[in-house]
């Protein structure tokens, strides 16, 4: 289920550091120094308790517990008798001792629906410049945690190329349960531990990365092979209604060679730039459900981190790989 952008006292559940975000909603920080800054800033300093559930004639359900916000007092979940949340403080503060020594920057920040998904974006300190171009991707973590029991506290490495500001869910797939699980311990030695893990996985995982792109970027696949590989991702179906599948297909094609940064001769016309026209119409042009222009932009971001797109995009990233072998 799609969520809108959570609100606090009528104002986006949102902060952003430097540059506006894609929808120009939230508090505008010069540059947050700790996860309370940041999480002030964005509305999410609340706690969650857990509350007994009963039946409208009173009787005890045994097995449950509500999650409740103690400010707003919505319930933002039920969840059995085992779960423990973790408070917002405490999801993102374990990386303040990172952010301290300049080796991550709080970037964005903010939740969904009534406040049971919240986020944050850091930024890491580098870039991937592909085949030495203008063609630029920065490198980020993605923290997310859930108060309704959906999901645990979990970073993903979430690359984000800078020209179309797409969020690339490469070699990762985004199914229940991927990323990285993050655990929670009093003590200040086993936080900064913590911190350092995610750090040395994350350098890792983005020396691979910047290999692989520049493996797409010298790959220049033909007519048949690009039409084969849109296929592959949005293929017909007997059931096919209006065409869609092909409509998308030809939405792919058109942003191949129109994409935003495929005027950049480097990586112009390349399977990187098949893959970024996948990235580009789940970031910015997939259709979303929303009342609103806001709820709309709030439900694509859930999906192309969380949801349906992250999947589509990862698919995106291993078919682009074969065609690129």
């Amino acid at each position: 289920m799609a969520h809108a952008l959570a609100t606090t006292d009528g104002k986006t559940a949102m902060m952003y550091a430097w540059e506006t975000p894609w929808h120009g909603l939230g508090t505008r920080l010069d540059e947050p120094a700790t996860s309370r800054e940041a999480i002030t800033a964005a509305g999410l300093d609340y706690n969650v308790d857990l509350k007994s559930i009963y039946t409208s004639d009173g009787t005890l359900i045994p097995q449950r517990k509500a999650v409740v916000r103690d400010d707003s007092r919505e319930v933002l979940g039920v969840v059995g008798n085992s779960y423990q949340p973790v408070q917002n403080y405490q999801s993102f503060g374990f990386l303040d001792s990172i952010v301290a020594d300049g080796q991550l920057r709080y970037h964005t920040a903010g939740a969904l629906g009534k406040g049971e998904k919240i986020w944050m974006l850091a930024k890491l300190p580098g870039e991937i410049r592909i085949k030495d171009s203008e063609d630029v991707t920065d490198k980020f973590l993605l923290l997310s945690n859930s108060h309704d029991g959906s999901s645990a506290l979990r970073v993903f490495f979430t690359p984000i190329r800078v020209v179309c500001a797409n969020t690339l869910g490469l070699a990762e797939r985004r199914g229940r349960g991927q990323g990285v699980s993050v655990i929670h311990k009093g003590d200040l030695a086993a936080k900064v531990g913590e911190a350092q893990k995610i750090l040395g996985l994350a350098a890792r995982f983005y020396d691979s990365v910047e290999e692989r792109i520049n493996h797409l970027a010298n790959h220049y696949p033909s007519r048949e092979q690009l039409a084969g590989y849109f296929e592959r991702l949005y293929p017909d179906t007997p059931d096919s209604k209006n065409k869609r599948a092909e409509n998308v297909r030809s939405e792919l094609f058109r942003l191949f060679e129109e994409g935003l940064g495929h005027d950049i001769p480097e990586t112009k016309l390349t399977t990187w730039a098949a893959f970024n026209a996948v990235t580009e119409f789940v970031d910015h042009h997939r259709t979303t459900r929303g009342k609103t222009d806001r709820d709309r932009a709030s439900s694509r971001l859930e999906s192309a981190w969380f949801g349906s797109g992250a999947s589509l995009k990862a698919r995106a990233w291993d078919e682009a790989f074969e065609l690129a072998v």
